[in-house]
């Protein structure tokens, strides 16, 4: 099982099969991609609540662009101080009791909806965006769009659009039986350039070093995955050695551009497993597939539903088999 909790480290939501041809979900997919627009370039500040299997998260984000630079702000609102904060292409981490760090990175990921900043051109290839209709949230008119794979493989989203600015007001993931994953639901929130006062104070805090990640070799593998959801692609790979197990896992990091997954083969641990062996794992949106094949195991770790993690590890193939 050590390959699985390497797995879990490596990585920083379906309705049923929906019908709906891509032709009669194009304007909701231009409604989609405003959103993506407005979210990013609007200065902005919300207010709200991340429900999920873990419990509930009370948060304050804050989004500015000025024509120097792009400024965010991710607060936790309950507990120990929990702050992350965006300057252009910096994101750093603030956390009680542990040593603050810097990544490079696009957006703030952490505890906002992922559907916010996909790119919906490419998606309109793989999934259905479905009108629902109109309803209120946070006393506002919103347009309702439900995100749907059109293979049955992955999760889904329903996304709640203010009508007037295009910000998403709500979003929910969802599983493959309809059942709620995680709710994103904005209390309140604000548009307006005064919310730029409120971070004039990230244009000058002196940021925390970059967090030097170990190396990693790209070498080719001896494996390969013969089965993906589809419009999934593989984003990234590497070869590492931790220092506790002193044995090197092999990851592949996949994405379709809005849901995330590793597949990690490394040695299985023959002092504690025997035969074929199979694992699940399931907290919310993250699913952790383990098997056993031989003396290898593989894992699957990332925002799956379990029988698709399932169908990906049962898809790995060595060299050495036939």
């Amino acid at each position: 099982m050590k390959q699985l909790w390497y797995a879990v480290c490596l990585l920083t939501g379906s309705l049923p099969y929906s019908i709906h041809a891509p032709a009669q979900t194009s304007a909701s997919g231009a409604l989609l991609a405003q959103m993506s627009q407005a979210s990013q370039t609007l200065d902005y500040e919300y207010a709200y609540v991340l429900v999920s299997t873990l419990g509930v998260d009370s948060l304050r984000y804050r989004h500015v662009v000025s024509d120097k630079q792009r400024l965010a702000q991710l607060l936790q609102m309950d507990g120990p101080r929990r702050e992350i904060v965006q300057r252009n292409g910096e994101i750093s981490y603030f956390e009680p009791g542990l040593e603050a760090f810097t990544l490079q990175g696009d957006h703030i990921v952490d505890s906002l909806p992922s559907i916010v900043y996909a790119n919906f051109e490419r998606l309109a290839h793989f999934y259905d965006f479905i009108p629902v209709g109109r309803a209120r949230i946070t006393d506002r008119l919103c347009e309702v769009v439900r995100v749907v794979a059109r293979d049955g493989t992955q999760f889904s989203y329903i996304v709640w659009i203010d009508i007037a600015t295009k910000l998403p007001l709500r979003a929910d993931l969802l599983d493959r039986d309809g059942e709620a994953l995680e709710q994103f639901r904005v209390i309140a929130f604000n548009v307006d350039k005064q919310v730029e006062n409120s971070t004039a104070g990230l244009e000058k805090v002196t940021l925390p070093p970059q967090l030097a990640l170990p190396a990693s070799a790209t070498d080719n593998f001896d494996w390969r995955v013969n089965w993906l959801p589809a419009g999934v692609s593989e984003a990234s790979r590497s070869r590492r050695t931790l220092p506790s197990i002193n044995e090197p896992i092999e990851a592949r990091l996949y994405t379709d551009g809005l849901f995330s997954f590793s597949v990690n083969v490394g040695q299985a641990n023959t002092a504690t497993n025997s035969g074929n062996g199979e694992c699940l794992i399931r907290t919310g949106r993250r699913t952790i597939h383990t098997e056993q094949r031989g003396n290898r195991e593989i894992t699957v770790v990332g925002e799956l539903p379990p029988a698709t993690a399932k169908h990906i590890a049962d898809g790995v193939v060595f060299q050495a088999q036939p």
